[in-house]
């Protein structure tokens, strides 16, 4: 019960406050939508919100395409992926990193990824590359230059005429420390990335 009151003071606070009106009203649409979930019991935080679940589908149907003639040899174990969404062209809409951490897709020098765009069509497709994928500050054809490691070392990788290289083994080797303004994606092993099948 002390619980039920309190958040219905954190309403009436938030309510009350009269700060930019759009927000007041979207942050107090959701504290009432949570307040009457958690009173009715079916509150999930669990639960996927619809806009990843679209992404998943996304990535999802374009895997069956772009595998399709692995599809067969691979077992159910192979198929799975990670993804992790990221702007690379300042559009306004996300590009996403999809990678995979198993024997079908990797070897001795790195594992297979692609970038896909946000309507699912393939940017690229990778070959030899460890995870996570650094994303700089600079840029090449107005997309963000990416720092890819393979077989430990890393490599500079820039957009040319519309794709970027598809094997970072063999593009120009990073020297120096790693940006620290460099964004990390597909930090498989390090961060708790949700696995998905296909």
């Amino acid at each position: 019960m002390k619980n039920k009151v309190l958040i219905l003071i954190g309403i009436l606070f938030l309510s009350s406050c009269q700060n930019k009106e759009e927000k007041k009203n979207i942050i107090k649409t959701i504290v009432q939508d949570t307040l009457s979930k958690t009173l009715g019991g079916t509150a999930d935080l669990s639960e996927v919100s619809e806009k990843d679940s679209k992404v998943v589908e996304l990535i999802q149907k374009q895997l069956q395409i772009l595998l399709k003639k692995d599809l067969p040899a691979m077992t159910k174990e192979d198929r799975y992926f990670y993804y992790e969404a990221f702007d690379l062209n300042s559009d306004q809409k996300d590009e996403y990193f999809v990678g995979f951490s198993n024997s079908y897709f990797c070897g001795s020098g790195g594992c297979s990824c692609y970038i896909l765009n946000n309507d699912g069509s393939l940017i690229n497709k990778f070959t030899v590359t460890d995870f996570p994928i650094l994303v700089t500050t600079e840029s090449s054809e107005k997309f963000y230059n990416l720092l890819m490691k393979s077989a430990g070392t890393f490599h500079l990788i820039k957009m040319k005429n519309g794709k970027y290289p598809s094997n970072p083994s063999v593009q120009e080797k990073w020297k120096g420390e790693v940006p620290k303004e460099s964004t990390s994606v597909l930090d498989i092993q390090g961060k708790t990335l949700e696995k998905y099948s296909f």
